[in-house]
């Protein structure tokens, strides 16, 4: 069980007010003993708004929204400083000072995972990501700070794979979030993860097997870009097609000699694909109509085409009579964590 609520760090005097922020040390039970053996202690940092303390507010209560990291992300590097974009808290920090949002409390979990995230899912191929987010943390916040303890005052967002754990976990769990941000994340995936497909049958080529290959990995100084386009493969496998059987603990969605596509192996893939989740169950259909908003953005120079993605679950959330906001912009995948000044003003709006 976590740890109990630690002292917070003093807030600055300077203006705009400035919320604080805990740094929670959160022992999962769930996580305890996964496959991959990854620290079942995970450090989850927690956002007070400016004046939670004031004894004046002692009984006042506050929305949540729950962030979600992208891939090889994990909810502390939402606070990292830069030169040109403003960590998350101190981008909550001006959008109250300036009421483009309510005060609302944020948390930032942390579904890291040695294959380099989770997609927030359960696995027998990395542990129970879903399971820990939604039956652990979701409740522990409820129960130690004073939040508007309802669906209706709850929202998840995120992007790219937080992206995706946001709208699938609104799709999976309407009874606990009435909003989602869904930020550049992976839909349509013959779109978005295919096209990598031939290089990670390269890799495998050339050491030999993916064990092989994932021994390289683990020994490189540097994880680049081509490393981390064959480890973004093997981490959705883990979430999508895990097998204790195989190496990894993982099924790819290829033949690893032939490099031709294993269409039970896809299917499964498909079956997580929150278009075709959509389109084809009618529980996350029924959800998506439940749902007090769906705020779904991409920029339109996506490098992994996930405009495209946008752009056909919003047809399909549309179809289900869902309340959708989309937008677009001109922009890449990278650096775009600007646009939380607009999802988060729309979800304050319904929160």
């Amino acid at each position: 069980m976590p740890a109990k609520r630690p002292s917070r760090r003093a807030a600055s005097s300077a203006a705009p007010p400035e919320g604080t922020v805990e740094y929670v040390r959160f022992e999962s039970r769930v996580l305890k003993g996964n496959p991959l053996r990854d620290p079942h202690v995970r450090t989850v940092p927690v956002y007070l708004p400016p004046g939670y303390d004031d004894p004046a507010a002692a009984k006042r209560r506050y929305p949540v929204v729950h962030i979600l990291a992208g891939f090889t992300g994990r909810g502390t590097m939402l606070l990292n400083d830069s030169g040109w974009s403003e960590p998350i808290h101190r981008r909550l920090d001006r959008l109250i000072a300036t009421r483009a949002i309510q005060p609302m409390i944020a948390v930032l979990p942390d579904g890291f995972t040695r294959y380099g995230g989770s997609q927030y899912l359960d696995s027998a191929a990395h542990g129970n990501y879903e399971t820990h987010f939604i039956g652990e943390l979701v409740p522990w916040i409820d129960a130690t700070y004073r939040t508007k303890a309802e669906a209706a005052h709850r929202a998840v967002a995120g992007k790219s794979s937080g992206g995706y754990g946001a709208i699938v976990h609104g799709l999976r769990h309407p009874d606990v979030f009435s909003a989602v941000a869904d930020h550049s994340g992976d839909s349509a995936f013959e779109y978005c993860y295919l096209p990598d497909f031939p290089a990670v049958w390269s890799a495998i080529q050339k050491y030999g097997s993916l064990a092989k290959w994932w021994a390289a990995f683990e020994k490189a100084p540097k994880k680049g870009h081509e490393w981390l386009k064959v480890l973004n493969i093997v981490a959705m496998a883990a979430a999508y097609s895990p097998n204790p059987k195989q190496p990894l603990r993982i099924d790819l969605p290829f033949d690893t000699e032939t490099g031709a596509l294993v269409d039970d192996t896809w299917m499964r893939w498909l079956a997580w694909d929150p278009v075709r989740m959509v389109e084809f169950d009618p529980r996350s259909r029924a959800a998506a109509k439940k749902l007090k908003l769906v705020f779904v953005d991409c920029g339109l120079k996506d490098e992994w085409n996930l405009q495209i993605g946008a752009r056909m679950l919003v047809a399909q959330l549309k179809s289900a009579g869902a309340h959708v906001k989309h937008e677009e912009f001109d922009d890449g995948h990278m650096d775009i964590s600007y646009r939380y000044d607009r999802s988060l003003a729309e979800l304050s709006k319904v929160l």
